[in-house]
């Protein structure tokens, strides 16, 4: 199975989307909460329905990207938010090439293929301006071959980003959605 666009889309059509939780999670949400400078440039990759695209717009960010191979979600985000079509980027993530302060990460590393976490991690900090962050949700229970999603752990976590960021905070989500609750890592990383 390749997890293509047209894999994602015939997701959505078909409304098999388990990971969408209807709204921004509580972890994501506190989060942004805290955040000071609505001018941040922020990125949310495989954004999916963009609970968290909305939030931020609604909390005064108006430099918010999302990028997602599948056009329905795209187009469900639009709908919701016209005045910020531009804002919607349907692409493989890993053909960006733009400079953000801060990446949102929420579901999309757990649903790559596990072959590709190098090169997100590689790619992620490529996407980051100096002292930018990467914050968000990472699944903690054991890699299997079935997914997506796909687990992982704090020992895989810590080996593959460690290079190239600061690792901040990395630890068990203590506010996370209760079908999720245990099986998420919370974490802020920074580039070197």
């Amino acid at each position: 199975m390749e997890l293509n666009s047209d894999y994602w889309e015939s997701r959505y059509q078909k409304n098999e989307i388990g990971w969408d939780a209807g709204e921004i999670t509580t972890p994501l949400k506190e989060y942004i909460n805290q955040l000071v400078n609505k001018d941040i440039k922020i990125l949310i990759p495989g954004a999916g329905n963009g609970h968290e695209f909305d939030y931020l717009i609604h909390k005064g960010f108006k430099n918010v990207f999302v990028v997602d191979l599948a056009p329905t979600p795209l187009q469900n985000i639009a709908k919701r938010n016209p005045d910020f079509k531009s804002n919607l980027i349907q692409d493989n993530f890993f053909n960006l090439n733009e400079k953000f302060d801060l990446i949102i990460e929420q579901t999309f590393f757990c649903a790559l293929d596990p072959n590709l976490r190098p090169n997100y991690a590689i790619k992620v900090n490529e996407l980051l301006n100096s002292n930018g962050k990467i914050a968000g949700l990472l699944f903690d229970f054991p890699l299997t071959e079935s997914g997506p999603p796909f687990g992982g752990s704090i020992d895989e976590y810590i080996n593959l980003f460690s290079e190239k960021f600061k690792l901040n905070t990395l630890e068990k989500a203590y506010n996370s959605i209760k079908p999720r609750a245990n099986k998420e890592l919370f974490f802020i990383f920074e580039t070197k």
